[in-house]
């Protein structure tokens, strides 16, 4: 399932490590500009309006994600369309979702991201269609991999074949929604099991719930191009992750140019509202510096890697050698004004309102971003709504 233009949907991603992580309303303006694939191209998903939502994010440790639940409910009064929750290895997403739900009545629920490897298709399956079910339709399914450090360091999986493993689990997830009895042979997931150790007593079964809709809105969270690719075929919608908005044509456009009218690109955004712009760009190089330098290894590092199809290679190498030697403020101080700038909204309100622009006319269908700034939510609602 596609969602139509009229549909709402929002995405977010974690930013525990910055004091950033709100949002906007609903932006009616159109997109002026062509689709993001070429000049020729008409009636796309970057000729219509641009929604927008708020990102809960994950709570950084020693944090209560209540206090993140209040910046979601004030989002809902605001009028903001959505509100995403995240997690890595603390908090997860679908208590702080559930939660959100059972506290509002309108605002969109959406996972950024449900770990692949945390948990089987069938479970997601189950969690995605009961929190639809108790929330009245409000959910959106947002999915990811994650890296090596996290699959096999924290849930004792292997990282491998991680396209394959996207496809088939998003197969067997709308497979359950729609009730149909799972039965399943990939290559990563056989349902039912008849792997070693298998009892043979395995039956194929049905979801007993009575799911709100038939199909459920998944985004897939992807940073390679190949994910990307991935995300236009099976998704509804794509959670990018850094997006540059001035240098996306070049990193993306020929994936989504092929992208259905109606696919969702939902970057994430943080959001610092300041006259002080230069500290406010200081206040978020600690966030970027601990993703390009130190989310990964020496030669497998993702975020790294885009950092550097954004133009940025010598930087986004000097980072993650600082910070690889623990050298974690001079990686910090390594970042390039210009890229946060470029991937972030930072300034007044006059700014930021002109910044919009960039992201509009990049093709973004729904923009995420991420701030604590209660008075810069309300801000920002005030530039949207």
């Amino acid at each position: 399932m596609r969602l139509p233009p009229s549909a709402s949907c929002a995405s977010g991603f974690p930013l525990s490590s910055i004091d950033c992580a709100g949002s906007i309303g609903t932006l009616r303006t159109a997109v002026k500009t062509p689709t993001l694939g070429g000049a020729g191209a008409t009636a796309g998903p970057y000729d219509r309006c641009v929604r927008l939502g708020f990102s809960i994010g994950y709570a950084p440790p020693g944090t209560n994600p209540t206090e993140l639940i209040a910046l979601a409910q004030e989002a809902e009064r605001l009028g903001f369309d959505s509100a995403w929750a995240a997690e890595a290895w603390g908090t997860d997403a679908v208590t702080v979702l559930a939660w959100l739900g059972a506290t509002t009545s309108r605002i969109g629920l959406g996972s950024c991201v449900m770990q692949i490897a945390a948990r089987s298709p069938a479970a997601t399956a189950m969690t995605a269609a009961t929190l639809d079910l108790m929330s009245g339709g409000r959910f959106r399914l947002g999915l990811g991999v994650s890296g090596p450090q996290v699959v096999e360091g924290w849930h004792g999986e292997p990282w491998t074949r991680p396209l394959t493993r996207t496809r088939e689990y998003v197969d067997v997830v709308r497979a359950a929604v729609r009730r149909e009895r799972l039965v399943y042979d990939g290559e990563r997931y056989q349902i039912p099991f008849r792997g070693p150790g298998a009892t043979g007593l395995g039956k194929p079964l049905k979801l007993m719930l009575r799911p709100v809709r038939s199909e459920i809105p998944i985004y897939l969270a992807a940073i390679r191009p190949r994910a990307v690719e991935l995300a236009v075929e099976i998704a509804d919608g794509w959670l990018p992750f850094f997006f540059v908005p001035e240098r996306a044509r070049h990193v993306f456009g020929a994936v989504l140019e092929r992208a259905p009218a109606d696919f969702d690109v939902a970057p994430t955004a943080p959001l610092v509202m300041t006259d002080d712009v230069p500290t406010g760009l200081e206040a978020l190089k600690p966030f970027y510096a601990l993703y390009v330098g130190g989310m990964g290894a020496h030669h497998t590092n993702f975020y790294n890697d885009l950092m550097a199809r954004y133009g940025y290679e010598e930087e986004a190498r000097r980072i993650q050698e600082l910070y690889l030697a623990g050298r974690h403020r001079d990686a910090a101080a390594a970042v390039p004004d210009r890229f946060v700038d470029e991937a972030a909204l930072v300034g007044p309100k006059a700014r930021l309102a002109a910044r919009l622009d960039a992201w509009r006319e990049a093709g973004v269908t729904t923009l995420i971003c991420s701030t604590r700034q209660v008075e810069a939510m309300r801000a920002a609602a005030e530039l949207v709504l």
